[in-house]
């Protein structure tokens, strides 16, 4: 296993001391250790990874140093555009160092959403014509050291970003110590129970990826209720909401709850833009706010500092709340019931989640036939 302190000592060493990207599971004691020990402004969580991308070659022409990319193999497709239009040596030929989790790595159990994603991680890194190295629990800190060196001599002879893909349980275990803690009382999974309980029978829920749409499954198995009303969106993070307004446009006479969360908002921004603009009058977008990216570590997203209300008023929703607590929860969750939309509610919520959370028992392919089923009734 590789110790964090000494991976991240010897990207040190070899002058790489600018971070960015979007957390991932398998690389959250990395985005742990430099959270605690590196500035903000050298440690970036970026709202996409394309944007990451584009962060770091800012800082590359400003500085003329190599900076490093940190993203779930699921954000390769994120950094695809800028790493073929903006970084390859046939465009300006910009050196990166890319830090890849390999979720859904062949032969290795993981969740559905990440089987294909890793079944290509290494075939679009030969398409992208990136060189890459692949890191697992059997080397030696030795061997990772003599891998840095070998990415840091490539990027500065070739130009061109390199790539180290991680594999699981590969980098010790740092537990996050400069934490910052919200004061709210109440969980994500408390709000998803009150809204659910509020909705028609007739409406239909569309959630997002990580916790979110893990609560809901099983809130819908503790109630007794079957799972034909929700569209679980396991996977593609940030884009349940253009779901959502696929089917509200579609079947106007249902009403559609998106339940997003703030990093997946924050991460496809514009597609409340859209929302706003094709003004679906059954369209309800629920905001749960924790200000944190809950599922793969609790790194901080910037979801508390932004005025989203704000953002979603501007973009053209005809109403917008806020609230923090169950008693408000429960008198906008029926309010909002027959109020034409777009309607924005964000709910503000703590981190964190049920030890014992378990993952949807049914497959994508039967959450999405069951969906289709209740959408035709």
């Amino acid at each position: 296993m590789i110790d964090v302190k000494e991976f991240y000592d010897e990207l040190l060493n070899n002058d790489i001391d600018f971070f960015t990207g979007v957390p991932d599971s398998l690389l959250k004691s990395f985005c742990a250790y430099i959270k605690d020990n590196v500035s903000s402004d050298k440690n970036i969580i970026s709202a996409n990874e394309g944007n990451a991308i584009g962060l770091t070659c800012g800082y590359y022409l400003a500085t003329k140093k190599i900076g490093l990319v940190y993203m779930q193999n699921s954000g390769i497709g994120n950094a695809f555009n800028p790493l073929a239009s903006l970084t390859d040596k046939l465009v300006y030929s910009i050196p990166m160092l890319l830090l890849i989790g390999w979720r859904g790595e062949p032969n290795v159990k993981d969740e559905p959403q990440h089987k294909k994603q890793g079944l290509i991680t290494i075939q679009t890194l030969e398409i992208l014509n990136i060189k890459y190295d692949i890191l697992d629990e059997t080397m030696s800190n030795h061997e990772v050291k003599s891998r840095i060196e070998k990415a840091c001599i490539y990027m500065k002879e070739n130009s061109e970003p390199y790539a180290l893909v991680v594999k699981k349980n590969t980098l010790s275990e740092y537990k996050l110590k400069n934490n910052t803690i919200f004061d709210f009382d109440m969980t994500r999974e408390k709000a998803i129970e009150i809204l659910t309980s509020k909705m028609k029978e007739s409406s239909v829920v569309v959630s997002t990826t990580g916790m979110t749409s893990r609560e809901l499954f099983e809130l819908r198995e503790k109630h007794g209720h079957n799972h034909s009303k929700d569209f679980l969106t396991v996977g593609s993070m940030g884009h349940a909401s253009q779901i959502a307004l696929g089917i509200a446009l579609s079947k106007k006479e249902k009403e559609v709850y998106c339940i997003d969360g703030d990093g997946a908002l924050l991460m496809h921004l514009g597609g409340v833009a859209i929302i706003g603009n094709q003004k679906p009058k059954n369209f309800k977008h629920i905001l749960i706010n924790n200000g944190a990216h809950d599922s793969v570590g609790g790194q901080e997203t910037v979801g508390f500092e932004v005025d989203t209300l704000a953002i979603a008023k501007a973009c053209g929703y005809e109403e917008c709340y806020s609230c923090s607590s169950e008693v408000d929860l429960l008198d906008l969750a029926e309010e909002i019931i027959d109020i034409e939309g777009p309607v924005f509610l964000e709910i503000k919520v703590k981190k964190g989640a049920r030890k014992d959370l378990g993952r949807p028992t049914t497959t994508p392919i039967e959450n999405k036939e069951m969906f289709m089923e209740f959408l035709e009734s």
